[in-house]
């Protein structure tokens, strides 16, 4: 028997206060808390819900009644359909604003403390063509927009290479443009698909687990190298070299063509054999004079300018003499323990993965530095005593986790330990909030920078300062 669905509401004449979470909007109707997308602070729209709970419910905007002054018109054609950029609608200056906000706001209600007035957010010098990175995924499931169904046209070919749908793992949207990286990663994107067709290669059944074609992954640096890692989704040895014959022909900007052929269920790369093609097999990006080595599985972070921007601040954070021994957690590929190690003792590097971790030595080795160490592991094992007493007892940890924030006894450990100085960076103010309470008992919040690396997002990235009371 087919479940009945309850035919939900239109409100009307809803005004929009404030910014949300995920890129959505907030309103108040009769004290429901509404998050409402498609809709910027100051509109007052029309909105059909489309989730109902006991304190609040979800809708999307179909009609906007009084536009706000905070609107502003997106320069994308997929904007609203695309799951990126769902801010493009919002001014820039306003952007700024509402990430400045989140940061207090979530800082407020999960940390508990007492802080100083936050930083003025720093703005990214570039709204658009910013990434250094961007995967792109074949489909043979194209995502039908609104107008092409209603269209009338006939879509009998229905490959795609784009982005996921949001909440749609199986459609894939066709990008004809992407704004957030330069030339020639469009070029690149655009040249493979019309090969593609013309060669009557296959694009991927995400569902039946088929196809070819799977997924490219584009990599560029501030030095102007190049990096294209096409993953392929079946053995055929003769289409896979006539594919990459084909890019390496047609493109000879790109100085480091990878490939990779991934017959798992899923799409990442991490645990896959990355074969280099033609020329080089990573790509060097520069940082004052550093140079950073770029595998195809090394994180380094996806906005250059913004990086350079974020880690001198964490450097300036860290009050550095040149005396100190530094812990850097979660270091990645060891970019900011390399960036930081010429004013300080030491710096010792943790990580998870361990092709990271060679990666961090190998950019050590590469820029003559001699004062770190990094080493592979859980960080809730390796930072013990036995790790303290190897190393030296820090006087400064960096510790920059993932979204999901520091294990609790990272930071049971970070408060046993008890540096003078720690410096928090996070993509997630709400996990940052959360592992701030607790370190709260024995450090004081001195300083608070937002950083905006995403522009038309709601992103941010946040740096924060707590300093010993012992001090």
């Amino acid at each position: 028997m087919p479940i009945k669905r309850k035919n939900l509401p239109l409100l009307e004449s809803v005004t929009i206060i404030d910014a949300g979470a995920e890129g959505q909007a907030i309103a108040k109707a009769d004290e429901l808390v509404l998050f409402v997308q498609g809709a910027v602070p100051g509109d007052v729209v029309d909105v059909q819900l489309t989730r109902k709970k006991k304190n609040y419910a979800e809708g999307r905007v179909t009609r906007i009644c009084v536009p706000s002054e905070k609107r502003t018109l997106p320069f994308c054609e997929h904007f609203g359909v695309c799951g990126g950029c769902k801010w493009q609608n919002l001014g820039y200056e306003w952007q700024l604003h509402y990430k400045q906000k989140q940061v207090g706001d979530t800082l407020k209600r999960i940390g508990k403390i007492e802080f100083p007035e936050l930083l003025p957010i720093i703005a990214a010098p570039k709204q658009r063509n910013y990434r250094n990175k961007l995967e792109f995924t074949f489909s043979n499931k194209m995502w039908m927009t609104n107008e092409e169904i209603q269209s009338g046209k006939s879509f009998d070919n229905r490959n795609a290479l784009g982005f996921h749908i949001p909440k749609m793992f199986d459609k894939i949207l066709d990008i004809k443009n992407c704004y957030l990286q330069s030339e020639p990663s469009n070029s690149i994107r655009l040249a493979l698909k019309e090969f593609a067709l013309k060669n009557d290669l296959s694009f991927y059944d995400i569902r039946a687990h088929t196809g070819l074609l799977r997924n490219i992954i584009i990599r560029t640096t501030s030095t102007n190298e190049l990096m294209l890692i096409v993953c392929f989704g079946e053995q055929d040895d003769a289409n896979i070299e006539k594919v990459l014959t084909f890019l390496a022909h047609e493109f000879p900007q790109i100085t480091s063509l990878m490939y990779t052929i991934n017959l798992k269920m899923n799409d990442t790369i991490s645990d896959q054999v990355i074969i280099a093609h033609s020329k080089k097999d990573h790509i060097i990006e520069e940082m004052e004079g550093l140079k950073f080595k770029i595998s195809p599985k090394s994180f380094y972070q996806t906005n250059s300018e913004q990086a350079y921007m974020l880690y001198k601040i964490v450097r300036e954070f860290a009050g550095l003499s040149g005396t100190e021994v530094v812990y850097d957690l979660y270091t990645g590929t060891g970019t900011i323990a390399n960036f930081i190690s010429g004013q300080a003792k030491k710096i010792v590097g943790v990580e998870y993965i361990p092709d990271a971790i060679e990666d961090a030595k190998n950019n050590s080795l590469l820029n003559s530095i001699t004062n770190t160490r990094f080493y592979a592991g859980d960080l809730k094992d390796v930072l013990n005593d036995a790790f303290v007493k190897q190393n030296g007892h820090p006087d400064v940890i960096i510790t920059d986790p993932p979204r999901s924030g520091m294990h609790e006894n990272v930071v049971n450990k970070i408060l046993e330990i008890n540096p003078d100085r720690i410096v928090y960076v996070s993509c997630n103010p709400a996990t940052q909030a959360r592992d701030i309470l607790p370190l709260s008992s024995k450090y004081r919040v001195s300083k608070i920078q937002p950083v905006d690396m995403f522009p038309h997002t709601h992103h941010v990235e946040n740096v924060v300062l707590l300093d010993s009371l012992k001090v």
